[in-house]
């Protein structure tokens, strides 16, 4: 066999945050020697999260990027093969699916599981990206906890940013909501939640300026649109609520996907229009996006892929 030729592979993994370890996991212990590639951010979404105190089975919490860990010595120790690797093509109209590993190693799969996660939405200002895990989060359940009885703000305008405020009123003194426009994006009845809770004050046609702290969020620095007068209101932790991009762009045309580009899969399942390919986690779900769910649909998928391949003989 020529050196060039391009790697078999029955089962490929893409993706390793919880989703495609626990698929891992669940595919080394059915003896399907699976292939993980573990993309750009190895761990995903949790290895930018401080405490994680919301995932069983860890009494006393746990660090994210410590329980990534966890995951990922549990799959290597069932046997799955562990790759540094970005898959940058894939071509699913035919089987073995073909797939472009760093736009130059071709590898061939019987069957994929897709874990490539989603990215929150971020502002794009620097103070943002330096008190990241110091105060500043992109995940309210997540995160809102640690929190409580203070004063905090929110950024967005959608159903999650008005949900995302909504549980953040239980928990905090003040939820200061940023909006942008002068109007929100939310349903109806989201809006009118915002508006009648009281300890949720909505600043309308605002931009942040500047999230203002040394090492902690200490406060941030609004601008009125109309105005541009700059207000700073004292806070100590700031939510971003603008949304997330799922993580499928090399998907796109191949699979169905909904208006925000997460995939499509047959509810009940992790299976995808296309026979063989199997999504799990955050890039197909935008409802729940929490570690203890993506860990669940990585099983599923896992276990969808195993019975796939031995229906097709070839496991």
């Amino acid at each position: 066999m020529e050196n060039n030729s391009p790697e078999k592979i029955q089962l490929l993994i893409i993706g390793s945050g919880p989703a495609g370890y626990t698929a891992a996991i669940y595919a080394s212990r059915a003896n399907l020697k699976p292939v993980l590639y573990q993309g750009i951010q190895p761990g995903g979404q949790l290895t930018i999260t401080t405490e994680v105190e919301n995932y069983p089975g860890f009494p006393d919490g746990v660090q994210g990027p410590e329980l990534m860990i966890h995951f990922e010595k549990q799959a290597t120790r069932m046997g799955a093969d562990l790759r540094y690797g970005l898959a940058t093509a894939v071509d699913l109209s035919q089987r073995p699916f073909k797939v472009t590993i760093d736009e130059e190693k071709e590898v061939l799969a019987d069957a994929i599981i897709i874990a490539t996660g989603a990215s929150a939405k971020w502002l794009g200002i620097e103070s943002e990206q330096r008190l990241n895990g110091f105060g500043v989060s992109a995940c309210a359940v997540c995160d809102g906890f640690f929190f409580r009885g203070k004063e905090v703000a929110i950024v967005g305008a959608g159903d999650t940013a008005a949900e995302e405020a909504l549980y953040l009123s239980k928990l905090c003194s003040t939820v200061h909501m940023i909006v942008r426009r002068d109007e929100m994006r939310a349903s109806k009845i989201m809006q009118d939640r915002v508006k009648a809770t009281p300890n949720i004050k909505i600043y309308w046609n605002s931009v942040t300026d500047e999230i203002l702290g040394e090492k902690t969020v200490e406060a941030v620095r609004i601008q009125n649109t109309a105005t541009n007068e700059k207000t700073e209101i004292a806070i100590k932790g700031f939510f971003v609520a603008i949304g997330h991009q799922p993580n499928s762009g090399i998907f796109q045309g191949q699979l169905d996907m909904d208006e925000s580009g997460y995939i499509k899969t047959i509810p009940g399942t992790a299976k995808t229009n296309v026979e063989g390919v199997f999504a799990s986690g955050d890039v197909q779900d935008k409802i729940y996006r929490q570690a203890v769910t993506a860990a669940g649909s990585g099983c599923m998928a896992a276990l969808d892929a195993e019975r796939y391949l031995s229906e097709q003989g070839l496991h």
